[in-house]
C-alpha cells in the first residue's frame, strides 16, 4: 500500500499561496505579451535555449525572491545534520537549499555539486547578486558547500561549523568559507535583465557572527 505524503507545514502552505498569487497576478501581462508584436524566429530560438525555470513569468521574480528569503530565514536555528533534509530531522547545506526551493515548487537535485549546475552562472561579484541566488563554495572545480543569498551581502546556510542554520556575511573575508566562495547560480529570470546593486559593507562594519 502506498504511503501518504507528509502534509506541508502551515508556513510552507502560506508561502506557496503567496507565490501562486503572484504568478496568477502576472497572467494578464503574460497574455498581453502573447498578443503583442509577433515573435521572430530568433526570439523563439533564444527562448528555447533559456535554461532558467519560470523565464516566461519573470515579472514575478521579485516576489518569488522575497519568498525564498523569507523561507530561508525561517529555518535559522535549525540544527545541522549531515544528510538531513527536513526541519525536524535537521539539514545539511544542500538539504536546506533543496527544502527551501522545493517549498516553492523548484525541483532541485540533492547534492551541492549537482545544485551548482542549475540555473545561470553569476560571477563572484557581490554587486551582481540578487536575493534568492544560490552561493557556491569549494576549491578548484569541486563544489563542497552551498547557501542562499538574502541581500545586503548576507547569506543563509546550514553550517557544519556552527551546527545549525545561520545567516552570515560575505564581508567576513577571513572566514575559511568565504575564502572559497566561487560565485552564484540564478534560478529566477529578471523581467528587466537588470542586476542588483547590493554592495557588501566593509568587514569592520559588518555585523558579527559566531561561525562561518
Amino acid at each position: 500500500m502506498a504511503q501518504s505524503q507528509p502534509k506541508p507545514s502551515p508556513l510552507v502552505r502560506r508561502i506557496r499561496a503567496h507565490a501562486i498569487a503572484a504568478l496568477l497576478s502576472s497572467a494578464p501581462a503574460v497574455v498581453a505579451a502573447q498578443y503583442s508584436s509577433p515573435a521572430t524566429s530568433a526570439d523563439t530560438e533564444a527562448a528555447s535555449k533559456d535554461p532558467r525555470p519560470f523565464a516566461a513569468l519573470s515579472n514575478t521574480a521579485m516576489s518569488m525572491r522575497d519568498s525564498v528569503v523569507f523561507l530561508a530565514r525561517a529555518q535559522i536555528g535549525t540544527r545541522y545534520r549531515f544528510g538531513g533534509t527536513t526541519p525536524k530531522g535537521g539539514f545539511d547545506c544542500s538539504g536546506f537549499v533543496r527544502y527551501v526551493l522545493g517549498a516553492l515548487q523548484f525541483a532541485l537535485p540533492r547534492t551541492a555539486a549537482q545544485q551548482a549546475s542549475v540555473g545561470d552562472k553569476v560571477p563572484k561579484d557581490t554587486t551582481r547578486l540578487r536575493p534568492g541566488d544560490l552561493l557556491t563554495f569549494g576549491r578548484g572545480n569541486k563544489v563542497t558547500h552551498i547557501g542562499i543569498y538574502v541581500g545586503d551581502g548576507r547569506y543563509v546556510h546550514a553550517s557544519p561549523t556552527a551546527g545549525r542554520v545561520i545567516e552570515t556575511s560575505l564581508a567576513r573575508t577571513t572566514s575559511p568559507l568565504v575564502k572559497i566562495w566561487r560565485g552564484g547560480r540564478r534560478l529566477l529570470a529578471d523581467a528587466t535583465g537588470m542586476l542588483d546593486s547590493t554592495v557588501v559593507a566593509p568587514a569592520d562594519t559588518a555585523p558579527a557572527v559566531t561561525a562561518p
